[in-house]
């Protein structure tokens, strides 16, 4: 018979095993989101950072050119090339801002998220698939538990940019 002598029975060598499967889950998904945006990217004919600026754009906008930068982290001379992309592609407008006259903000063009959409609806189904197996306290739960994660990306992300 197996003795076990830790005092907490055992709970962290599973809780530090269970640590270990979300960071690898987490790193599998992203690799795969990673991919998936790749193959939407070249359905819309976009590169893949356009796609991730469109979505800032379509999520959290209207937006100026310099917060967009700031939220891809891109530099603001790369910004403006997939800025020109984007406009040519008739995905987003420049419009001038309307609390200073001088600036401008990034609209997404209206009618083109259906594109988007369309593309993005097999992965869609498939987390409705996997939802309709949670009771809505797990999924509250997890949404937490993955905006605490991006959270901790951005929180990771601001410090690797201080260094």
């Amino acid at each position: 018979m197996k003795t076990d002598l830790s005092a907490d029975g055992g709970q962290t060598g599973r809780r530090s095993r269970l640590n270990q499967a979300v960071r690898e889950a987490l790193r599998d998904l992203s690799a795969e989101l990673s991919l998936l945006n790749q193959r939407m990217s070249g359905h819309l004919d976009l590169k893949g950072t356009d796609l991730q600026c469109l979505d800032l754009i379509d999520s959290r906008g209207p937006l100026s050119p310099s917060s967009l930068a700031r939220l891809a982290g891109l530099h603001p001379a790369t910004m403006t090339g997939v800025i020109d992309r984007l406009e040519r592609g008739g995905w987003i407008t420049r419009q001038r801002d309307p609390s200073d006259r001088r600036g401008v903000v990034l609209q997404p063009v209206p009618g083109r998220r259906a594109d988007v959409l369309r593309l993005a609806s097999g992965m869609n189904a498939e987390v409705a698939k996997i939802c309709a197996d949670y009771s809505s306290d797990d999924l509250d739960l997890i949404a937490t538990f993955l905006r605490r994660t991006a959270d901790a990306g951005r929180t990771a992300g601001a410090q690797l940019d201080a260094s």
